[in-house]
Order: C-alpha cells, then sequence, then structure tokens
C-alpha cells in the first residue's frame, strides 16, 4: 500500500464500513468460509483486514483470528466491534511484505479486497501461503480485470482488478495445490464522486491448499 492509499484510508476509516455496504454484500465473507470450510476452534488469518469484514465472520463461526492491517486508522475502528475477550489479535503491518507471523501458523489465510491494494500481488500471495499449515487453505475475494479508472483515481486502487488466469497462476507458483479460482455470483458496486461513471465490475474467489 503506498502511501497515498495509507491517507486514504486513513480518512474513511470512520466511514468504511458504510461504504463497504454499499460496494458488495456479506454473501462474499460467507463464500469464502464456505470454500475454506471453516471449522470452530480452527485459526485463521485475515490480511489486509480492514474494519473486521471477514474477521466478523470468522469470529462468528468460532474460530480465532489474527488481523493484520498496515492502516491503524482502519485497526482501530476494527478494534471498537469487538469486545476485549473476543479471540481476535491485531497486527499492524505492511503485510504483501511480510506477515508478522511464524511459518505455518494458521488453518486459513483470507484476505478480501485486498490484492489491488499491494505492489506485489505475487508476494502477498507467496507470503499469504508461508504462514498456512500443511492441509490449509488460502482464499481471496478480489476484482477481476476492468477498466474504471476513477477507482483507481478516487480509492487509491493499484491494480485495476485481475484476471483470473494469472491468479491462478500465482498460487500455483507457490505451491499450493487444489487451485480454483471462480466467480462469487456478485458484482462490486461503485459510482464515482461527480455521478458520472458507474462501475459494476465481477468478484472472483481463488482458492488453493497448502
Amino acid at each position: 500500500m503506498n502511501a497515498d492509499s495509507t491517507e486514504y484510508f486513513r480518512v474513511v476509516a470512520p466511514e468504511w464500513d458504510r461504504m463497504q455496504q454499499s460496494f458488495f454484500s456479506e454473501h462474499v465473507r460467507e463464500t469464502a468460509c464456505g470454500v475454506a470450510g471453516v471449522k470452530p476452534g480452527q485459526i485463521a488469518a485475515d490480511i489486509g483486514a480492514g474494519t473486521g469484514f471477514v474477521t466478523e465472520a470468522l469470529l462468528q463461526k468460532g474460530l480465532r483470528v489474527f488481523a493484520v492491517d498496515r492502516s491503524a486508522s482502519m485497526m482501530d475502528e476494527m478494534r471498537q466491534k469487538f469486545t476485549d475477550d473476543a479471540p481476535v489479535e491485531y497486527r499492524l503491518a505492511a503485510a504483501d511484505r511480510h506477515i508478522p507471523l511464524p511459518d505455518l501458523a494458521v488453518d486459513y489465510a483470507f484476505a478480501n479486497m485486498y490484492l489491488h491494494h499491494v505492489e506485489t500481488p505475487a508476494e502477498a500471495i507467496r507470503e499469504m501461503a508461508r504462514i498456512v499449515k500443511p492441509g490449509g487453505k488460502v482464499v481471496i475475494t478480489d476484482l477481476d480485470a476492468h477498466e474504471f479508472e476513477f477507482l483507481r483515481q478516487e480509492h487509491n486502487d493499484r491494480w485495476m482488478g485481475f484476471r483470473r488466469e494469472e491468479v491462478q497462476a500465482w498460487f500455483t507458483a507457490v505451491g499450493l495445490k487444489n487451485v480454483r479460482v471462480d466467480g462469487v455470483g456478485e458484482s462490486c458496486c461503485g459510482t464515482s464522486c461527480a455521478g458520472t461513471e458507474t462501475a459494476q465490475i465481477g468478484i472472483f474467489i481463488a482458492s488453493g491448499e497448502k
């Protein structure tokens, strides 16, 4: 996440939950949890956790969660959502460079709408794979490739989505097995600040087993 993105998320953090609801629904995180096959008592990492969209679902399903994000402002908003005794640990870090967890630390690594903000997506995926135990899963939900330039300008997106075949190649390159990249059955919707352009972009879900 570049300096502009850091400032962007600092500014929008208090409004992020409301904004996110206009972009996509809880169906996205439920699909991700279903594909992963999460079970109570297991451990997950939510990478690029933001204000806790995925973390919330994982806690509801009885998992322990490491929530990792680079934005202190977003993490402050997330802390207000959960009780002090909730089984979540917060890690402030640029997770595309190094996730502050040891190898083989979690059963699942999730990332929702994170990949298009990182400098090197392939390395971000490699880091997620590193922290997952054998038999565990990496699950990413993000945007299909698109041409809506206003998302880069207004939301500091570094990448204008991804082709599903390149995401599959990145998963395979880090040694993940049974790799699948499909649609979640829902689009991400957004309107430019000027109200002159509306985006409707497919959301993919990529999964692979360690």
